[in-house]
């Protein structure tokens, strides 16, 4: 049941995001635990954010243009005096939580935080998330934790860089507590697979490497996505001219399931 993209599997941005950030989580700890034992673990954590109702984590939408919806106007000026506007009752959605988990490096001795390690959601490159998830970021960045987080979305708006980003569809940002501001970039397009990137510890100790192909591929095999995803659908985000042209003949060509 192996992926028939080299790499990332665009389609599962637009149809199955939750399922796969919860179980890639998984992947990724399970690769980092035995090369951080005993004198690290890494947990699994999560953020709570507050959201409205009418609000979808997973349903990433940035409007071109805004529309204002047209109406009757129930106040103004009449003679010079101002007229008492009538009030239209409405509804306010409710406000929930969602919960998205990340990954926490912690030694066993004091149980510091030595790394975080995210893996972006929509929500968090919404124009709603976004600044949340950035202020949450901060607490981090403003401490010695190293950072490390996973763009593995096309869609949304990318991680703030003082310098232009790489071209990539995809990206990793290293940031090492005792390097701050500098941050290393890792980006990658569509048609390569996911590459090996260092995971920074405390001090002295030296990088642990996080496998991020193998994680995902050991994700895509064990939550069956060859048979869940529909490649007949649309990928969404839509893809490059080249690109599409690229993954229907990869797609043609592709074992299918039995």
């Amino acid at each position: 049941m192996k992926c028939p993209f080299p790499g990332m599997d665009p389609f599962l941005e637009g149809q199955l995001w939750s399922d796969f950030h919860a179980e890639f989580i998984t992947s990724l700890r399970a690769r980092l635990m035995p090369k951080l034992l005993p004198d690290c673990v890494v947990n699994v954590e999560d953020s709570v954010y507050l959201m409205h109702d009418d609000e979808d984590p997973d349903r990433l939408v940035i409007p071109d243009v805004s529309i204002a919806e047209s109406g009757e106007w129930s106040g103004g000026v009449e003679g010079g005096l101002a007229v008492m506007a009538k009030p239209v009752t409405r509804t306010r959605p409710k406000v929930r939580t969602m919960r998205r988990a990340y990954l926490v490096v912690r030694t066993l001795k004091g149980r510091d935080i030595v790394t975080v390690i995210e893996v972006l959601s929509p929500w968090n490159k919404s124009d709603g998330g976004r600044s949340e998830y950035l202020d949450k970021r901060d607490e981090s960045l403003k401490s010695k934790v190293n950072v490390v987080e996973l763009d593995l979305l096309r869609s949304g708006r990318r991680l703030p860089t003082v310098e232009p980003l790489p071209g990539g569809d995809y990206f990793a940002f290293v940031s090492r507590g005792k390097r701050r501001p500098k941050i290393d970039v890792y980006a990658w397009s569509l048609r390569h697979p996911l590459p090996d990137i260092p995971i920074p510890l405390a001090g002295r100790d030296a990088d642990v490497t996080l496998e991020l192909q193998a994680a995902f591929a050991e994700t895509y095999e064990r939550a069956g996505y060859k048979y869940s995803v529909d490649y007949q659908d649309d990928v969404i985000p839509s893809l490059r001219p080249a690109d599409q042209k690229w993954m229907k003949s990869l797609l043609k060509t592709a074992e299918k399931p039995k």
